[in-house]
């Protein structure tokens, strides 16, 4: 079941953010926005630097660590933490800064810390230029594929269920992961 969404979504793996380009590096005007401003020069070097150093793991933590301590509890060190574990396939380690991404997203954007009590009626989900509810869908959206990919198919149905009920316009693609699910359900695994 695990592969059918690694398959399925190999085109589709989430970031948190959607702007971004590669890992660590370059931060467009948007993106900047739905970090909101304040990274410091000293975060954004260390980030730059991680992404350089990617394939040095150790060197590529250390830099995010030093990330970290420059701009604690910022979303662009929390997007850096996500992708590095994500697209080094260290799934629970990036399910664990997913989630806590998902209560800071939920706090931006003056939802509850629990993102199951969230309405379609409690932010802009429906504009794709609102950039702080769009983090938060696209943190969902992570969120839900991680749980997925490790088999917590219960959280992670959930999660994309909100999802789509959050974005009906389904601008961030949560019903193909609904349609996979489905499809398992129904045995066929392809």
């Amino acid at each position: 079941m695990q592969n059918s969404f690694a398959q399925a979504q190999s085109s589709e793996a989430p970031s948190l953010m959607p702007d971004a380009s590669d890992f660590g590096l370059g931060i467009d005007a948007a993106a900047a926005a739905c970090l909101g401003s304040g990274l410091p020069e000293e975060a954004e070097r260390h980030l730059r630097q991680a992404g350089l150093s990617y394939h040095r793991d150790e060197e590529a933590l250390a830099h995010l660590q030093a990330a970290w301590q420059a701009a604690p509890g910022h979303a662009a060190v929390y997007i850096g933490l996500y992708r590095f574990y994500f697209y080094k396939n260290r799934l629970q380690e990036a399910l664990d800064v997913a989630r806590d991404c998902l209560k800071k997203a939920a706090l931006d954007n003056g939802l509850p810390e629990d993102w199951r009590a969230a309405k379609a009626t409690d932010a802009n989900f429906g504009s794709f230029d609102a950039i702080l509810p769009r983090f938060f869908l696209f943190t969902l959206k992570g969120y839900g594929y991680l749980n997925l990919r490790l088999g917590r198919l219960d959280e992670g149905r959930a999660a994309v269920e909100k999802l789509v009920e959050l974005d009906p316009g389904d601008k961030l693609g949560g019903k193909v992961l609904l349609d996979v699910l489905e499809r398992q359900a129904n045995g066929d695994d392809d």
